[in-house]
């Protein structure tokens, strides 16, 4: 008896479902536009499929740029060049950090009757930020361990290394950290 009465209940429930999610459905306007759009993109996808590559570069850029930072004690060579054209350089531990990376989650979401909701959460010092500050950068000096920030836009742009440059334009660029490249060179 139990179990015609779980096949009934079951037959059921997916009947249920099924009048339910047609239920859902109307011919508004937009659903109309939407499915016009879908119906579009499925016959295109059909006479032009997604070619199947053999090999992917991008993917063996990012293994490789995994290898290079991927070190501990790796130095960054930042080269900053102004609006003037004129270069100047850091010398970091590791790679520049733009200060709106963190942590912890920035946002939670949280349900509610209206549906859900994304909360701002604080940030490791205890305070909100509306997640600006993207283009500032800051770092520590490779040999006295200093705190630098920078930003960049506004006629202002950098360039990063992982070894000293030798082109023109770098070579003599102008130390503006507390380390230098011949710094470096001696330690080792």
């Amino acid at each position: 008896m139990r179990r015609i009465a779980r096949i009934f209940l079951t037959a059921v429930s997916v009947l249920a479902l099924g009048l339910g999610l047609t239920s859902c459905t109307d011919d508004s306007s937009q659903d109309k536009e939407n499915k016009a759009k879908q119906d579009g993109y499925d016959r295109l996808v059909a006479r032009q499929p997604a070619g199947r590559m053999e090999y992917s570069p991008t993917r063996e850029a990012i293994n490789q740029w995994v290898e290079t930072w991927g070190k501990r004690g790796k130095l960054s060579y930042v080269y900053i060049q102004n609006a003037k054209g004129e270069y100047g350089y850091f010398i970091m531990k590791g790679l520049p950090v733009p200060r709106c990376k963190m942590l912890t989650p920035t946002e939670r979401m949280e349900s509610t009757s209206n549906g859900v909701a994304v909360l701002p959460q604080p940030g490791m010092d205890g305070t909100y930020s509306a997640g600006s500050m993207c283009h500032a950068y800051y770092g520590f000096d490779a040999t006295t361990g200093a705190y630098m920030e920078f930003t960049v836009g506004t006629n202002q742009s950098f360039f990063l290394f992982d070894k000293p440059m030798t082109m023109p334009e770098y070579a003599s660029a102008s130390q503006m950290g507390p380390t230098s490249i011949e710094d470096i060179e001696e330690q080792r």
